[in-house]
C-alpha cells in the first residue's frame, strides 16, 4: 500500500481539478434527469480525458517543460501565431479561472452549509480562500500534493459509498456506461459532461506538476500510471454522482445539497453529511487548482522561470483567489467574464489538442517517445470531439 501511495502525485492534482462544483452539478443533472443512460459520457470523458494527459505528461516529462514554455519554443520566432496563441492561453486559463474561481469557493461553502449549517455563510467563501491560500503559500510541492490526496480521497468516499448504499440497479449501470442512447433532450447534458471533463487547463497544469515530481524519461512508466489510476478514479467518483442522484428519486433540483432530501429515506439524517462532506472537498481541490493552473501558465507565458516560492508565482494565485472570495462573498456573478472566458476556452481546447498532437510526432522533440500509429488514430478521434466541444461552447454563449 505504501508503495502504491509512493507514485500517486500530479494526477491527483488533476483529477481534484476537474472535479468541481460545476461538475458535481452537471452530473447531478444528468443523473436526476436521465438515470443512469448518460454514463456512457462519462466513460467516454475518461478515455479523452486519458489520452489528451498522457500526451501533456509525455510533453512534461521529455521537454522538462511546461505545456505554454513548449508552445512558445516550438512557435518559431517569426511566426504570426505565436501572440495570438499565448494572448488565448492566458486569457482562457488566467482570467479564465479567475471568472470560475467563485463558483469552486461557493460549491465548497455550500457544501460546509450543509455540514455546519448557515449561521456564518458568509463567512465561508473566505475561510475557503483563506485555506486555498495557506496551502498555496508554503510553496511545498509534496505537502500539496499529499493535502490534495487526502482530499480527493475524501471525496471519494463520500460520493462512491452514497452510489453504493442506494443499492441502484446495477445491470441497468452497466448497460448505461457501455451502451450509448443520445437523443436531442440529452445532447446538451452530453456536452456539458464531456466538457466539465475535458478541462484545457489541465493539460498545463500537469505538464508542469510532473517536472516537480519527476525528472527524465525513467520515470514516465511511474507518470503514467499516476495518471491512469487518478483519472479513472475521478471518472468513478463522477459516475458515483450520477448514480447517486439517479437513484434519489428526485426529477427536479435547485441545488445539488437537495440530493440529500433523495436520501434522507436510505441515511436519515447523515444523507447531508455524505453529499455535503463530498461537495466542499470537490469545492476546495478545485480552489486550489485552478489558481495554481493560473499561475504555472502565467509563469510559462512570461518566461519568469520561477518556482511555488516566486513572489510573481504567488502573486497570480493570490490575486484569483481574492478576486473569487470578493465574488463568492458578495453573491456577484461575473456574467460578462464568465462568457468572455466561456468563449477563450472553447477556442483553446481544439487548439491545445491540435497542438499537443503536432508536438507529440516530432521525432526531434520526443524521438523515440514519439506518437504510434493506433495513438494517432485515438488521439484523432479525440481531437474531433474536442473541436465539436469547442464549437459547441462557442455557440451557446452566442445563442447559436
Amino acid at each position: 500500500m505504501r508503495s502504491f501511495f509512493k507514485n500517486i502525485g500530479p494526477g491527483t492534482l488533476v483529477a481534484a481539478a476537474f472535479i468541481g462544483p460545476g461538475t458535481v452539478t452537471v452530473c447531478t443533472l444528468a443523473g436526476t434527469g436521465f438515470g443512469y443512460t448518460l454514463l456512457w459520457a462519462m466513460v467516454l470523458s475518461v478515455v479523452a480525458t486519458l489520452v489528451l494527459q498522457e500526451m501533456a505528461v509525455r510533453i512534461g516529462i521529455m521537454t522538462g517543460l511546461g505545456l505554454a514554455e513548449v508552445i512558445k519554443q516550438e512557435l518559431r520566432q517569426g511566426s504570426w501565431l505565436k501572440f495570438p496563441v499565448i494572448i488565448l492561453i492566458f486569457s482562457a486559463v488566467v482570467i479564465g479561472n479567475a471568472a470560475y474561481e467563485a463558483g469552486n469557493l461557493s460549491g465548497s461553502a455550500l457544501g460546509i452549509e450543509g455540514v455546519f449549517g448557515k449561521s456564518y455563510g458568509a463567512f465561508y467563501p473566505a475561510l475557503i480562500g483563506t485555506i486555498a491560500c495557506i496551502l498555496l503559500w508554503m510553496g511545498n510541492y509534496k505537502i500539496l500534493e499529499r493535502a490534495m490526496i487526502v482530499l480527493v480521497i475524501l471525496m471519494s468516499l463520500s460520493f462512491i459509498c452514497a452510489a453504493v448504499m442506494i443499492r441502484p440497479d446495477w445491470g441497468a449501470v452497466w448497460h448505461g456506461a457501455f451502451v450509448p442512447e443520445l437523443s436531442g433532450d440529452k445532447l446538451l447534458t452530453v456536452i456539458g459532461l464531456i466538457g466539465t471533463t475535458v478541462v484545457p487547463y489541465n493539460l498545463f497544469l500537469h505538464a508542469s506538476l510532473v517536472r516537480e515530481r519527476w525528472s527524465g524519461k525513467e520515470d514516465l512508466k511511474a507518470a503514467r500510471k499516476d495518471t491512469f489510476i487518478s483519472v479513472i478514479l475521478g471518472g468513478l467518483v463522477s459516475m458515483a454522482i450520477i448514480i447517486t442522484a439517479a437513484g434519489s428519486g428526485l426529477t427536479d433540483i435547485r441545488s445539488v445539497m437537495d440530493m440529500a432530501t433523495g436520501l434522507e429515506p436510505l441515511y436519515g439524517q447523515y444523507a447531508i453529511y455524505f453529499i455535503g462532506t463530498g461537495l466542499f472537498a470537490a469545492g476546495i481541490t478545485s480552489s486550489v487548482t485552478a489558481p495554481l493552473a493560473a499561475a504555472y501558465v502565467a509563469n510559462g507565458c512570461f518566461g519568469w522561470n520561477a518556482v511555488l516560492t516566486d513572489w510573481r508565482f504567488r502573486m497570480v494565485w493570490f490575486l484569483i483567489i481574492g478576486t473569487g472570495v470578493v465574488f463568492a462573498s458578495l453573491g456577484f456573478n461575473p456574467v460578462e467574464l464568465i462568457l468572455f472566458a466561456q468563449v477563450a476556452n472553447g477556442i483553446l481546447l481544439p487548439v491545445v489538442a491540435l497542438f499537443l498532437w503536432w508536438v507529440v510526432n516530432r521525432t526531434g522533440l520526443l524521438g523515440a517517445y514519439r506518437n504510434t500509429p493506433l495513438q494517432n488514430i485515438i488521439s484523432g478521434i479525440i481531437i474531433v470531439i474536442a473541436i465539436i466541444l469547442g464549437s459547441r461552447s462557442i455557440a451557446k454563449v452566442f445563442g447559436w
